[in-house]
């Protein structure tokens, strides 16, 4: 059966699947990424990974896949398939894509995690049918990816979507990016856990329990939330204005408190927009499954003779 490789690689683990050409996944798996032992350990687990996945498909569906898809986070260029940088695994200009397809003897393809995601988003899950979307992750941080026609667009340097360092708060607070104020400093997952533990006096309160909190009228939560909300709607303003979406979708750990989250940021938005036209604003549908079946959409797309994303094969 004819088939693909997907691979998201996270700080931590990773997950992979074999898909197939109705894009219904064949196989799962996952393994520790190993980045305890060094970038260059983790860079021989992804491709020891690949292999396998690869020795999987040749003895459980007919043959080895056609084609590999791997998402990885960080700084990446797609065009020329180099995961630039990425602090958490240690890499600096690690030409991925090439490595992945020379050690499999197929096309392989390289994107960006947050972009991969928002690929799958809109072309399978919560922006199917859109023809313009902007996917916007809050977790740890905030990245985003702006989808265009069926394709998630990576920018000249491959620094599109990062909606995160929009700097919502002139002199505000400290960034590890060099700026100041930037929005994943105030409505990120990990800035309203560090809000929430903070008006607690708790430090191991968190951004789940603050929307607890939150749902169950606390006034201090409350506080922590509208911080956060109303710097998340500056932010997504700014990109309203310069993209014109037709849907936001919204995703990561903070939209996980579903009605908590999306009523106050859809009033929020509604006070800010003026000439801007207002988008669907929409829940991420694919979960933390995601960035895997993106890569198998970025897989599928070497297969085809007029590609449909940014991402370019060997």
């Amino acid at each position: 059966m004819r088939h693909v490789i997907a691979l998201d690689v996270g700080g931590t683990g990773m997950k992979a699947a074999l898909i197939g050409e109705d894009g219904t996944p064949l196989h799962r798996a996952r393994r520790p990424t190993g980045r305890e032992h060094g970038p260059e350990a983790v860079v021989g687990n992804i491709l020891d990974f690949a292999a396998e996945l690869r020795a999987y498909g040749v003895e459980h569906h007919g043959g080895p896949a056609a084609a590999a898809g791997l998402a990885v986070p960080g700084i990446v260029d797609e065009e020329n398939g180099v995961a630039v940088f990425a602090a958490n695994l240690g890499w600096k200009d690690v030409p991925l894509r090439d490595l992945l397809a020379r050690r499999l003897g197929m096309p392989a393809a390289l994107g960006h995690d947050v972009r991969t995601g928002g690929l799958a988003e809109g072309r399978l899950g919560a922006g199917r049918g859109a023809d313009r979307f902007l996917f916007v992750a809050l977790g740890t941080g905030i990245a985003g990816a702006i989808g265009l026609d069926g394709r998630v667009e990576a920018g000249a340097h491959g620094f599109a979507g990062e909606i995160g360092h929009i700097v919502v708060r002139p002199g505000g607070l400290a960034c590890p990016c060099g700026q100041r104020g930037c929005l994943e400093r105030y409505a990120s997952a990990a800035a309203v856990g560090e809000a929430w533990a903070a008006a607690r006096g708790e430090p191991g309160a968190d951004a789940a329990g603050c929307a607890e909190a939150v749902a169950a009228g606390d006034p201090d939560a409350s506080r922590v939330w509208r911080r956060a909300v109303d710097a998340l709607a500056d932010g997504v303003v700014t990109a309203l204005t310069l993209l014109d979406p037709r849907t936001l979708i919204v995703g990561g750990g903070l939209a996980e408190a579903g009605d908590v989250l999306f009523r106050p940021l859809r009033e929020a938005l509604d006070s800010r927009v003026t000439f801007q036209r207002m988008p669907a604003v929409v829940p991420a549908a694919l979960g933390d499954g995601a960035g895997c079946l993106g890569a198998g959409l970025l897989a599928r797309d070497l297969l085809t003779t007029t590609p449909t994303t940014s991402e370019v094969s060997t």
